[in-house]
């Protein structure tokens, strides 16, 4: 177990030291000079003070990740619960070709699908818009989505929906009492993969944000591009991990066993 929570949490080690340092020169261990002690002569903001400064513009990329994730995760809720359910259940002329057009994105690489909507996006009129980079996110997600949704279609089979409705239940009574709260711990943990996936896209926001939207992962980069991982790249580092340590958390309590059969309510 201290094998296994090292392995994991080994590598934020560095980078916390890193975001409190201000000189930290090879071969030393540990920094010369620490940024608490460096604040006091500097004119400048330093490490964390200036992440958490309005220069940093860290909050403005953290409300467009956010918010374009949210946007992302909802369409792809609304596109895939119906497709899910077809794929699952149904058979029809050409599925296999149909799911396999669906994990194209997983295969081709990401840099050409960006560089080919952003060909036609500019043609648009939408490069370096929100619905441009929501546009793009919805393709390498989609494909995540219906998987996991498909599998869970897989799994609940149709025999509680088909007594439902023998004892007199309706399409929507179904629905609402019985898929929805079977399907709900899958929706969940897709959804938060889907988030996830999204608030870490990095080539396709930079094609198609073009500079004018900044999220995390670009702000990252435009720190980090010129080689070095400075105090205030190290901290801007910790914060993009944080979605998916808190994903992490409240994905515990929908993806263990025990919660698919609170599913079904009381």
């Amino acid at each position: 177990m201290i094998l296994i929570v090292g392995f994991i949490l080994g590598p934020f080690l560095p980078l916390i030291i890193q975001s409190l340092a201000f000189r930290w020169a090879w071969p030393d261990l540990l920094p010369g000079t620490w940024w608490m002690e460096q604040r006091e002569v500097s004119r400048m903001p330093l490490a964390w003070d200036y992440v958490l400064s309005p220069y940093s513009r860290i909050l403005e990329a953290t409300i467009n990740t956010v918010v374009i994730g949210s946007i992302v995760t909802v369409i792809c809720l609304a596109i895939c619960l119906p497709a899910a359910r077809v794929l699952a259940r149904e058979s029809f002329r050409g599925k296999s070709g149909f799911e396999f057009f669906l994990s194209l994105p997983l295969i081709v690489p990401e840099a050409a699908i960006g560089i080919a909507l952003l060909m036609i996006f500019i043609r648009m009129g939408i490069a370096g818009s929100y619905l441009g980079i929501i546009i793009a996110h919805l393709i390498p997600t989609i494909p995540y989505m219906i998987r996991m949704l498909t599998a869970v279609y897989q799994g609940l089979g149709k025999d509680f929906e088909e007594q439902a409705m023998i004892l007199g239940a309706s399409r929507w009574q179904v629905l609402r009492l019985v898929t929805l709260p079977m399907l709900l711990p899958g929706v969940v943990a897709g959804a938060l993969f889907t988030f996830l996936v999204s608030t870490n896209i990095f080539l396709l926001t930079f094609f198609l944000g073009q500079g004018k939207i900044i999220t995390l992962p670009t702000l990252l980069f435009s720190k980090i591009s010129g080689g070095t991982l400075d105090a205030s790249a190290a901290g801007i580092t910790l914060i993009v991990t944080l979605p998916g340590v808190i994903l992490l958390i409240i994905s515990e309590r929908f993806i263990k066993e025990e919660a698919f059969g609170k599913g079904f309510g009381n």
